[in-house]
């Protein structure tokens, strides 16, 4: 193995692409709750966001109850385009499938729900691969809160200095940097490299692929993506 024992990875923009349910969701709150349209930019950079923060990001307004009120719509909606607008990047099951038969325990901490993890994962027939999974429901204080990463750390009975943080926000830089475990960043999403350098990090990557030999958690000659 390389020089880490266990590697955790955010979800959305990072192992795939949810962004048509986002957008459909997000829209659909919206419309329920009378207020204007978002533009699709917006909506975009909202990903990756608690629900909460994202209706205050597209709202203007820092009203709880209507957060709530936009969550609940949000989640409505979700549970009924999600899953089947989720595409996984094509290079995302073969180097976890890699990453896995290389003897690394992998895991998942991300403002999505459990279940929708477990669904896109099921249905690619690689959920096993996982040893811990900390969705926005499995916590009391979403992301930039380290307390999903020290769970999956605590589940794992790893230490920080074992483990690497894998993301594509500059909220999942922030996140690690809380937790104290090292950052590699993704540009599969909508955050530009010079912001994602500006947190703690020990590379930014174009993709999974890349990020996985340039951070050495595997070698050049370890590599079959056909795996």
């Amino acid at each position: 193995m390389g020089p880490y024992d266990a590697v955790l990875f955010d979800f959305d923009f990072t192992l795939a692409d949810a962004s048509a349910g986002i957008l459909a969701s997000i829209s659909y709150a919206l419309a329920k709750m009378g207020l204007p349209p978002a533009r699709e930019q917006d909506m975009l950079h909202t990903i990756g966001l608690s629900l909460k923060e994202t209706y205050f990001s597209l709202s203007g307004t820092r009203e709880d109850e209507q957060a709530q009120r936009f969550s609940k719509l949000f989640v409505e909606k979700s549970d009924e385009v999600m899953v089947q607008h989720t595409a996984l990047y094509e290079d995302a099951l073969p180097c976890l499938q890699l990453l896995k038969q290389l003897g690394y325990q992998l895991g998942i901490v991300t403002t999505k729900y459990h279940r929708r993890i477990d669904a896109v994962f099921s249905r690619a027939h690689a959920l096993e691969w996982f040893d811990v999974i900390f969705g926005g429901d499995d916590v009391q204080e979403p992301k930039p809160s380290p307390e999903g990463i020290c769970s999956a750390l605590n589940a794992l009975k790893c230490s920080p200095s074992q483990a690497l943080y894998v993301g594509d926000s500059t909220v999942d830089a922030q996140t690690a940097q809380a937790a104290g475990i090292d950052f590699a960043g993704v540009l599969t999403g909508t955050t530009p490299k010079i912001e994602l350098e500006q947190y703690p990090h020990i590379g930014v990557y174009q993709s999974l692929s890349s990020l996985c030999i340039g951070t050495g958690l595997v070698k050049d000659c370890e590599v079959n993506w056909n795996v």
